[in-house]
């Protein structure tokens, strides 16, 4: 018999060096949604994954000045998006100025994705954005 209540989960990891672009980090996060059939089921959610994953490694190389990870993780209830870089600064979602030709990024990960947190680490931090998609609600918040 086995316990409904344990964990299945599957996931992927690959190293970006600061020279990898984030087109790279796309395409290589496209090709894991479509295993689990996302791009059929859930477009848009695929969508905002990708466009997650641009800002995150930009991010990370950008204001990391290092190599990043990319760590996707489905846990058959959200995907968990994670990008680790050297970098110990959390990062911040700016208000938009007219003036700035960048510093959205955050603020759109904030739209796009159903949760997202930074986590200091011992060798810099992890951003992670979660997303569910359509058919999977957000769960009831409280303990």
């Amino acid at each position: 018999m086995t316990d409904d209540s344990s964990l299945r989960a599957v996931g992927w990891a690959r190293s970006l060096p600061l020279d990898t672009g984030p087109k790279t980090a796309r395409d290589w996060t496209r090709a894991h949604l479509a295993t689990l059939g996302w791009p059929q089921t859930a477009p848009d959610t695929v969508d905002a994954v990708l466009l997650t994953v641009s800002e995150l490694v930009t991010n990370a190389h950008l204001h990391g000045r290092g190599a990043a990870q990319l760590v996707l993780t489905w846990d058959h209830d959200c995907l968990h998006v994670t990008v680790h870089d050297p970098s110990p600064r959390m990062p911040q979602a700016y208000p938009p100025s007219d003036d700035a030709l960048g510093g959205r990024g955050m603020l759109l990960v904030d739209a796009l994705a159903d949760t997202w947190d930074a986590r200091p680490c011992p060798r810099g931090k992890d951003v992670t954005a979660c997303f569910r998609p359509p058919d999977r609600p957000a769960r009831p918040a409280g303990p």
